[in-house]
């Protein structure tokens, strides 16, 4: 399989994790429903994302490698920024559970609409500023194509207007001045 493969199932992966995760988050007890538990259903949820991140990130690679015959050998360097990287990944998951905890009061259901774009669309524009610091272009910053420069605002806006614009599940507000009917 090609890179190119990977990532469209990485694209694939997250992009449906984000509502999926909410879905557990409403399932777990006063997930929906205002209760003594409804703080705690995100934390409930992402415990279970802390299993599956084993399941799939420890005991997976494990196979793998054993299977491919490897030495294990390890650097001191390589597994200091890989925990670092794993650290920023899970610290990631454990502030979307309760990105998506605090928008379902607001959204509702639809919570995920509102939060996955900012992160979807934030991320990469974080990632790219960073690694531009880490690894400057030759040239420096002036020599970025124009339409690098415009991607880059453009996804930090469409972000913001998805995010913003993002149906709820609540009904629409009636306009000033309507009765409500009896």
């Amino acid at each position: 399989m090609t890179w190119l493969t990977f990532a469209l199932l990485t694209v694939l992966s997250w992009g449906v994790y984000g509502i999926i995760l909410h879905k557990g988050r409403g399932l777990m007890p006063d997930g929906t429903l205002p209760g003594p538990e409804t703080a705690n259903a995100s934390l409930k949820a992402f415990l279970f994302v802390g299993i599956a991140y084993f399941v799939v990130a420890v005991l997976g690679p494990v196979l793998v490698l054993w299977q491919r015959g490897t030495n294990w050998s390890f650097t001191g360097s390589g597994m200091t920024w890989s925990f670092i990287a794993g650290v920023a990944g899970a610290l990631g998951a454990f502030t979307l559970v309760l990105a998506l905890g605090a928008a379902a009061a607001i959204y509702k259901g639809a919570a995920p609409a509102a939060v996955m774009p900012i992160v979807f669309a934030g991320a990469p524009v974080v990632n790219t500023v960073v690694a531009m610091l880490l690894h400057p272009p030759a040239g420096g910053v002036k020599s970025l194509p124009w339409q690098f420069v415009v991607g880059i605002v453009l996804a930090a806006c469409g972000a913001f207007m998805v995010a913003k614009f993002a149906p709820t599940n609540r009904p629409a507000a009636k306009p000033a001045g309507v009765a409500a009917k009896h």
